[in-house]
C-alpha cells in the first residue's frame, strides 16, 4: 500500500491571484517562482490562450512544511457553505481570555486584507473558542 506523503489543497475561485496573495498574507505563504526560462508568472500568462490566461495561481509554504494552495477559477460562484475550510492555527495551547485575545488580534489583522468576520464560537466545556471568518471571495475558514 503507497503512503501519501504530501498534499495540495484546491480552491475554486473566481479570481485566482487576488484569493492566492490573500492567503500569502494570511499564512505566510509565498509565491513560487516561474519556470524556467521566464522571469514573471505574467509572462508564463502571456504564453496561454486567452480563455486560461489568469485561470491558475498557487502559492507555498516557504519552508516546505505546509501544503501547497492551488486556486483555479470556475465558471459559477460561490452558492453555499464550504464542506471543507482551514483551521488557521492562531491559539494553539491558549485558553480562555488569553485565546479570545489571540483570535481577536488576528482578525483585526486580517481584515484589512479583505478577510470578513462572520461569528466567534465560544467555548463550550468541550471545544475551545474559535472564530469564523470568510476569505476575499466569501469561502469559510477558521481561526482556531
Amino acid at each position: 500500500m503507497a503512503t501519501v506523503r504530501q498534499v495540495q489543497i484546491t480552491f475554486d475561485c473566481e479570481e485566482p491571484e487576488r484569493v492566492a496573495r490573500f492567503w500569502c498574507e494570511v499564512l505566510g505563504y509565498v509565491v513560487p517562482p516561474p519556470p524556467e526560462g521566464f522571469t514573471s508568472w505574467e509572462e508564463v500568462d502571456r504564453t496561454l490562450p486567452p480563455e486560461r490566461q489568469g485561470a491558475a495561481f498557487a502559492c507555498v509554504d516557504p519552508s516546505g512544511v505546509g501544503p501547497r494552495l492551488f486556486f483555479q477559477r470556475v465558471p459559477e460562484g460561490k452558492v453555499v457553505k464550504n464542506r471543507v475550510h482551514l483551521d488557521v492555527r492562531v491559539g494553539t495551547g491558549l485558553v480562555g481570555e488569553e485565546r479570545l485575545a489571540a483570535l481577536e488580534a488576528e482578525c483585526a489583522r486580517l481584515i484589512p486584507l479583505g478577510a470578513a468576520r462572520v461569528r466567534l464560537l465560544r467555548a463550550d466545556g468541550e471545544n475551545e473558542s474559535c472564530l469564523v471568518m470568510q476569505d476575499v471571495e466569501g469561502n469559510e475558514f477558521c481561526l482556531d
